[in-house]
């Protein structure tokens, strides 16, 4: 099957059985998105919204983070993956939003990247999700879903690779949203240790199902 083909069936099925996917992080504004999607690096999204409310309401603002320190900040975060660099990050984030960023959450990439905590997957998250931009953030989930599928070349060996190829096969419009087909597919079906090839509704167009029905059938 040629690839353009994945693409088109992958676009086929989630426009119908999923066309608003979205992040599954609890946010109301761009700062309090931001705080999440930090915390949520190798930490799953149901702990980080069981951590971000007493955050939220504590720290309101970039300017009321910003105040704080590492002792204060800390006991919010013990729960999360990498306290001590998540707290050292969210801190150093909030000063650069406040004196840099006039306390509002930057729309580019470029920018975004310079805060403290913040790399591309973080900030293609930030700019897709608040802003509206076609960008693609490759996490571990879609990096895997795209590659059993076949969306992506069994040669494009980093998340910039593989979001260089998802972006450029997947029409504009989709972009945004197909970050959060991948992930919720990896989350749920495609699991790194045992897909559940069973009930998921992809495998007629799944590179990596083909193969297992090959040594199968071997």
């Amino acid at each position: 099957m040629k690839r353009s083909e994945r693409y088109e069936k992958l676009i086929a099925y989630f426009s119908v059985h999923q066309p608003q996917a979205e992040t599954e992080l609890h946010y109301e504004n761009p700062y309090q998105l931001l705080v999440a999607v930090i915390l949520s690096a190798q930490c799953t999204d149901k702990r980080v919204n069981l951590t971000t409310p007493a955050i939220f309401e504590r720290f309101p603002t970039a300017q009321d983070l910003a105040a704080s320190n590492y002792d204060e900040l800390f006991p919010y975060i013990k729960s999360i993956s990498y306290p001590n660099n998540k707290t050292k990050h969210l801190l150093g984030m909030a000063k650069m939003l406040v004196e840099d960023f006039g306390g509002q959450v930057p729309d580019t990439l470029e920018a975004l990247q310079k805060l403290p905590g913040v790399g591309r997957k973080t900030a293609n998250v930030i700019v897709s999700v608040v802003f509206g931009q076609a960008a693609m953030a490759v996490d571990t989930h879609v990096f895997r879903v795209s590659h059993r599928l076949g969306l992506v070349t069994q040669t494009a060996d980093t998340p910039l690779e593989v979001e260089k190829q998802l972006v450029k096969h997947l029409p504009e419009q989709y972009v945004a949203v197909g970050h959060h087909w991948l992930i919720l597919h990896g989350r749920y079906i495609c699991l790194a240790r045992k897909p559940k090839c069973e009930v998921c509704p992809l495998t007629s167009f799944c590179h990596f199902y083909e193969q297992q029905q090959k040594k199968t059938q071997a």
